[in-house]
């Protein structure tokens, strides 16, 4: 094998390991990390939790005792060179004795980007970087955005047919996606901290919003309910959202026009209440973002409707998208659309994505990337 194919292979190692703590090590980012002696693994670490140690230092710590000579380290993501509730990394690899340091990504953090790799170049180890870079990137789109903005992302997911309708002219809509294509859904719904729904999707679905993934317990990420009036607090069967199992994982999110009975009803149930203030009826998703990172909540996956999801993109709110696309036709200009209500006169006014990724499951193809909106705003 060359050495190219030779680092791959052992990076797709590391960063299997990695996924291992899928949706577990927020604020921070997934890492995993190997070591190799004579082409072959002998240690293995990945980070599992915030506050936990680095892949790393766990790699270190397993082997046991020093690399032999000629070891080779793999870590999906730039080594830290700063002290913070654990000790530096490069540190810990400098003292290993290691010469030969193979790397994913670089980090993202510009008050960080590439000094782990010059801490260990002027050490005298051996630095290979850039080794399946675009999927250890991808692997913590997340953190990625969290680190370089300081803001959470917000991204939405959407299941449509080829002509890009959500439901029929009645409203029906399950299934329009095959059940591959729900299944990844709920393995990205294990990712997200959090996960959000517009008041009418409550009242129609009444849904769980918990991630189901075979042979795993059932998950609940934080819950948004985005409703102003606060219509969803009826007098009898209230919402699955508001007395299950999870109930204190939810958050109705609405503005001071919703009434405080309603408020106190729900607060008296475990439910928690953010009142973002708001001149209208409809929540500020801005004040919303603004809370978010308040109460440092790095993602909020939007899985509402069209109204809720069309509402996130005029406003320009909308950082990343998943369309799981099925190969459906409905051919009925009365069918509800995928999103509404926007202003697109010209193709140079239209909204695209960048970092374009597309996968099959089932028959179905999820197209997925980062937001990018047009420099003028014609969405007003």
């Amino acid at each position: 094998m060359s050495d190219l194919a030779t680092h791959e292979m052992h990076m797709r190692r590391a960063l299997a390991l990695a996924r291992q703590a899928w949706g577990t090590t927020h604020p921070n980012p997934m890492v995993g990390a190997v070591i190799v002696e004579d082409g072959k693994i002998v240690a293995e670490g990945f980070h599992a939790q915030d506050g936990g140690p680095h892949a790393e230092r766990l790699a270190l710590l397993a082997r046991g005792k020093p690399p032999r000579l000629g070891a080779v380290l793999y870590v999906t993501l730039e080594p830290c060179s700063t002290h913070g509730r654990t000790g530096a990394c490069t540190e810990a690899i400098i003292a290993s004795g290691i010469k030969h340091v193979v790397v994913g990504a670089t980090d993202p953090n510009p008050a960080h980007a590439g000094k782990g790799l010059d801490v260990l170049r002027a050490a005298g180890i051996e630095v290979t970087a850039g080794v399946l870079a675009r999927e250890c990137e991808d692997l913590n789109l997340i953190f990625n955005h969290w680190i370089t903005r300081d803001s959470p992302m917000l991204a939405a997911k959407l299941a449509v047919t080829l002509d890009g309708r959500m439901a029929c002219r009645t409203g029906e809509s399950k299934w329009i996606t095959g059940e591959p294509a729900r299944a990844d859904v709920h393995r990205w719904r294990r990712l997200f901290p959090s996960i959000a729904v517009g008041a009418g999707t409550v009242l129609k679905d009444n849904p769980r919003l918990t991630s189901r993934v075979p042979g795993e317990p059932e998950w609940s990420p934080i819950r948004f309910v985005f409703d102003g009036l606060l219509r969803t607090v009826v007098d009898k069967n209230l919402p699955a959202l508001y007395t299950d199992e999870f109930h204190e994982r939810t958050i109705v999110v609405t503005t001071p026009h919703g009434g405080m009975g309603y408020v106190r009803k729900l607060r008296d149930l475990g439910v928690g209440v953010w009142i973002v203030d708001s001149p209208t009826q409809r929540v500020s998703f801005a004040e919303f973002r603004k809370r978010c990172v308040a109460e440092k909540i790095p993602a909020v996956l939007f899985e509402g409707g069209p109204q809720l999801v069309s509402q996130i993109t005029r406003d320009r709110q909308l950082d990343y998208l998943f369309v799981y696309r099925a190969p459906l036709l409905f051919a009925d200009d009365r069918a509800k659309p995928m999103l509404n209500g926007l202003r697109t006169e010209h193709v140079s006014n239209a909204i695209r994505l960048a970092d374009v990724r597309s996968e099959t499951h089932g028959d179905d193809v999820l197209t997925r990337g980062r937001v990018v909106y047009p420099e003028k705003n014609v969405y007003r």
